[in-house]
């Protein structure tokens, strides 16, 4: 990695400072492997490195003229460094700084994302195993299907967020490419080695062929991980907008002293948070997509990635850390109604044991079909009734003739449907 200087936040990364201030350590490392190769005088590296600085009100004034970043870039230094400018850039072009520097600042901010994705974790894994046995509904197609818990419910996004990181830790493998290839990326004015310094004293290791530019397919592999990654963070904070519903509450983003849920209605508490990194996914899915634009460029390289790229890799790593962070403070903060939860699994007033029924059913010798025609017709009943299922269960004549009463009660046993929570826990690593 960079050592001249300390890793920055997120915001920092994308900086005109902070790229300005890579993109000079990139010439000075070239300089250096060119004076090793005996291109440029040891003295004159010497040189650059005392006065090499640059100023980013100074390259916006030069760029307003020239319409072009590096050689404005360029100019600013040069006019630093004065007559041994002439030794920096040398056989290089401005492809060779802004892919490589743009490789370190998504080096930099994945590093920041992994450690966002590591807190989420240890969060998730702190408050699953708090609710391991924590009984709840767990719904299909938003219908009462059969008991789980909500520990399982808080695992099941932990094991996601674990797969996030290792997702993103390929793919911050795959964008940790540099190149110093020059022109059509023949490396027709110099030397390999260059390459292979300077990307080894950035951290990064040198694309095996480039063309001016490195391929997009990289970026977009690294975009498309951001994409997923939120796409997880939304479907987690959906699945807790549901739970918050009024006719189920149980859960709910924690509702701080003072704060208003609508202009109209005080008795308002909006699963606000939730909604907003749900929204805010989609930005990142939608600049995956423009990666993916990005790919097809005219022969050894064109520019139309370019104007693209300089808002959307920025803005969805920005984005990310954001709603990473914002969805650690939800889950950490996160008001949990075990009391609901028993509540709202009864209300079928029986049903969810329906499989139980029919299982032990078949096994005491009931054709499968003719066990579930009998269970279906009784809760349809119940539906309809709203009477006990157990107790409609036990009034059938057909199913009487192969279950006792006691056996019948032994299969609407809450613990039995929750009995291997503990083996699928340490089966996630919790």
């Amino acid at each position: 990695m960079i050592t001249r200087y300390t890793r920055p936040e997120m915001g920092n990364v994308w900086t005109e400072e902070n790229k300005f201030r890579i993109w000079l350590e990139i010439e000075l490392l070239a300089c250096e492997a060119q004076a090793q190769l005996g291109v440029i005088p040891k003295e004159a590296v010497k040189t650059i490195r005392e006065k090499a600085k640059f100023d980013v009100k100074r390259i916006d004034e030069i760029e307003q003229e020239t319409k072009h970043d590096v050689i404005a870039f360029l100019t600013n230094v040069g006019e630093h460094v004065a007559p041994d400018s002439r030794f920096i850039h040398l056989g290089m072009t401005s492809s060779d700084i802004l892919d490589t520097g743009l490789a370190v600042q998504m080096r930099q901010s994945a590093e920041l994302l992994l450690n966002d994705l590591q807190r989420l974790s240890d969060v998730l894994a702190r408050r699953a195993k708090e609710f391991k046995h924590t009984i709840m509904v767990g719904r299909t197609h938003g219908i009462h299907a059969e008991p789980t818990t909500f520990g399982l419910k808080l695992a099941m996004w932990y094991d996601e967020t674990r797969r996030n990181i290792e997702r993103l830790e390929k793919a911050l493998k795959t964008i940790s490419i540099g190149q110093i290839s020059g022109a059509v990326g023949t490396y027709g004015h110099l030397d390999p080695f260059v390459e292979k310094f300077v990307c080894e004293k950035l951290g990064l290791k040198p694309a095996p062929i480039s063309t001016q530019i490195l391929q997009r397919d990289l970026h977009a592999e690294f975009m498309t991980t951001l994409a997923i990654i939120g796409s997880s963070v939304e479907k987690f904070a959906t699945e807790i907008r549901h739970l918050q519903k009024t006719e189920v509450l149980e859960a709910e983003e924690y509702f701080s002293k003072g704060q208003k849920g609508s202009s109209a209605m005080p008795h308002k508490r909006n699963p606000i948070t939730c909604e907003r990194v749900a929204g805010l996914a989609r930005v990142l899915r939608g600049n995956a997509q423009a990666a993916l634009e990005n790919v097809t460029l005219w022969h050894e390289r064109d520019i139309t990635h370019s104007s693209v790229e300089r808002i959307i890799i920025p803005d969805s790593c920005i984005l990310l850390d954001y709603m990473i962070a914002t969805f650690t403070d939800i889950i950490d903060k996160l008001i949990v109604y075990p009391e609901n939860m028993k509540k709202n699994l009864e209300l079928t007033n029986g049903l969810i044991f329906s499989q139980a029924v029919l299982l032990a059913l078949t096994t005491k010798g009931m054709k499968r079909e003719d066990a579930y025609s009998a269970i279906q017709r009784n809760a349809m009943e119940v539906w309809q009734s709203k009477k006990n299922f157990r107790d409609v269960l036990k009034g059938d004549k057909t199913i009487k003739s192969f279950m006792k009463n006691g056996e019948l009660d032994d299969l609407f046993n809450l613990e039995k449907s929750i009995k291997q929570v503990d083996y699928i826990f340490e089966r996630v690593g919790l």
